[in-house]
């Protein structure tokens, strides 16, 4: 079977493997234009890897691709996410509400969707302060509203914090935890099959954000660096993004990362050297997108996302001790 033959975003679903199809569904005003939704044939029912944003319209795109496939919402046996970003999670908060569906997740997750829950903005999404970013910034400058976040999160109904051999009618998927894009980051392996359900820890075309969630770990690119590698130990499988399509090698597309990340811990470093000392001055030297755009060409929201990783760079060169770090006054100061 050919696999993925329509343009990725192309609505309704994509046969990609035999009993797996690829449901694209749209995000509300996202620069990454749709995220996949993965349909396991489960029996005379369904299991989904991710969900989709909570919004009209991609919950109208998510039913009529499961009728096309002959099915409907009440099919849906379990949501396996593959981390707690909204446009993963939150459609299926939304259907379990509705159909008792039962949702899994990574358990280091469970620390940032409680911050959201409990509304501890001290340290909600991210530490702008330790990063250098102006005082005056503030969350919602940025298009972040905490008090929305809590309407539409609620805690799973499984954690997963090991690796893990899910047992599905006719295949078993081996849950692993790859954590760096999100502490609690899964990829779900169905290794019979050669399928990487990736989420966002492979994308074929971009590169994830490092850590972007409301309880920040400074060992966030440490973290993937070493998830990466670790799939690098799997055997090589067909790449099921969650973002961009489908791709014959994982292991093709690792290796790119990991030099990709190699060239932004060089580039980091050399801003140091240059003079900058704190996150934001680095980040602000430094080009992003594969368009090298400069830093003030972003919109706000992109560069809070390229402060917080160049962060996570700084913090990963520190702790190989290729830099120095000091903390003033809550400020973190890099020196070679």
């Amino acid at each position: 079977m050919p696999f993925d033959t329509q343009p990725w975003t192309e609505p309704g679903p994509q046969p990609v493997a035999p009993g797996v199809h690829r449901i694209p569904l749209p995000m509300p005003n996202d620069g990454l234009r749709a995220v996949n939704v993965y349909a396991i044939d489960d029996g005379d029912g369904l299991v989904l890897i991710d969900s989709g944003w909570n919004d009209a319209d991609a919950k109208g795109h998510l039913r009529d691709a499961l009728v096309a496939l002959g099915h409907d919402f009440a099919d849906v046996r379990r949501f396996l996410v593959t981390h707690m970003h909204a446009d993963h999670y939150t459609l299926a908060i939304a259907l379990r509400e509705e159909y008792g569906t039962p949702i899994t997740l990574g358990a280091a997750e469970r620390e940032s969707i409680e911050a959201i829950l409990g509304g501890s903005t001290s340290r909600e999404l991210g530490e702008p302060r330790r990063w250098g970013i102006p005082d005056e910034v503030s969350m919602r400058d940025i298009g972040i509203d905490p008090s929305h976040s809590r309407e539409v999160y609620q805690l799973p109904d499984e954690w997963l914090d090991t690796e893990t051999d899910i047992a599905l009618t006719t295949r078993t998927l081996r849950a692993v935890p790859t954590p760096g894009h999100t502490a609690g980051h899964i990829v779900f392996a169905d290794e019979a099959a050669s399928l990487l359900f990736s989420g966002d820890h492979v994308l074929p075309h971009i590169t994830p954000s490092i850590g972007f969630q409301p309880v920040i770990r400074r060992s966030a690119l440490t973290e993937y660096l070493a998830s990466l590698r670790l799939l690098l130990e799997l055997p090589d499988m067909m790449l099921l993004p969650a973002h961009g399509p489908v791709t014959d090698s994982v292991h093709v597309r690792v290796k790119e990362l990991l030099g990709h990340h190699d060239e932004r811990l060089d580039a980091t470093q050399r801003t140091v050297a240059e003079g900058a000392t704190t996150a934001y001055e680095s980040a602000s030297r430094l080009t992003w997108t594969g368009k090298h755009r400069a830093f003030d060409t972003l919109g706000t929201f992109n560069q809070f996302l390229a402060i917080g990783e160049t962060a996570a760079h700084l913090e990963h060169l520190a702790t190989t001790g290729v830099l120095e770090q000091t903390v003033r006054d809550g400020v973190a100061h890099y020196h070679p």
